[in-house]
């Protein structure tokens, strides 16, 4: 369904990027790819997905850099002649509790997580306009419901969340549609040496009701193309919650409940 789509793909480096922009590559799609640190990783995915027939450029950039959203979305623009899909992905989770947290690690959990998609939005306005295009930020079910431990992290997806809904109404107008999508427990560069221990994989497994953890190229690649797809141009201002049954279980961890199902 990404045929002959242009699309920015931020944190494309590795993670669930690399697995979005590699689920994306297809004979006739061109896939502007963005990462900073981890530049081997940028250029292993770039490869790999020309080798599936995407035409690619990388366009590097800090997006904690207040000036690298506008300059990568006009990079990919140029590259193509014009942009139908910006997918912004790229994240960052600090450890550490709110009242540890430093000024810095605060500012630079907003800079990346909400202040970034915000600029690659305004930047992306026209180009989008101009296709009656779409923007997907990918969010996390830690914006729905708290997650401790990682300072600021949560409070930020939760404004990514609310910042995607206020686009998708100022924006629905021009036929620009903007969505967002909240992965709950998936593999990724960041949770590998968690699903590393097999103790730990499978305590999280029992708590989801599908009993495994997300793959991102299975379980939320197809959701980001059916989303960037003419299949979805009636859906706009919606946060898909992909958790396998995880956030609504859990009144069935409560002891003492009435059983239910097939008996």
């Amino acid at each position: 369904m990404s045929e002959g789509l242009r699309i920015l793909v931020t944190g494309a480096s590795r993670g669930i990027g690399s697995a979005l922009a590699l689920r994306l590559a297809k004979p006739g799609a061109r896939l502007a790819l963005s990462g900073s640190a981890h530049s081997a990783g940028l250029e292993e995915t770039a490869a790999a997905c020309k080798a599936y027939g995407a035409e690619v450029v990388e366009v590097v950039g800090d997006l904690g850099d207040p000036d690298a959203p506008s300059r990568l979305v006009g990079e990919a623009a140029g590259a193509f002649g014009g942009l139908d899909a910006v997918v912004s992905n790229a994240g960052v989770a600090l450890p550490g509790s709110l009242v540890g947290l430093s000024p810095s690690d605060f500012d630079r959990t907003f800079a990346v997580n909400v202040r970034a998609p915000w600029s690659l939005a305004r930047a992306a306005f026209e180009p989008l306009k101009a296709t009656r295009g779409a923007f997907v930020a990918i969010a996390s079910m830690s914006g729905i419901e708290p997650y401790p431990g990682v300072g600021a992290y949560s409070a930020s997806k939760a404004a990514l969340i609310m910042l995607v809904r206020t686009l998708a109404l100022e924006w629905a107008e021009h036929g620009v549609r903007v969505n967002t999508v909240s992965p709950g427990l998936f593999r990724s560069s960041m949770t590998a040496p968690i699903y590393a221990d097999p103790e730990k994989t499978a305590a999280r497994e029992a708590l989801i009701p599908l009993h495994r953890i997300g793959d991102p190229a299975r379980d939320l690649g197809g959701l980001v193309e059916f989303l960037l797809s003419p299949d979805a141009t009636y859906i706009t201002g919606q946060n898909v919650l992909v958790d396998g049954g995880l956030l609504g279980s859990i009144h069935a961890h409560i002891a003492g409940r009435p059983k239910s199902g097939p008996r």
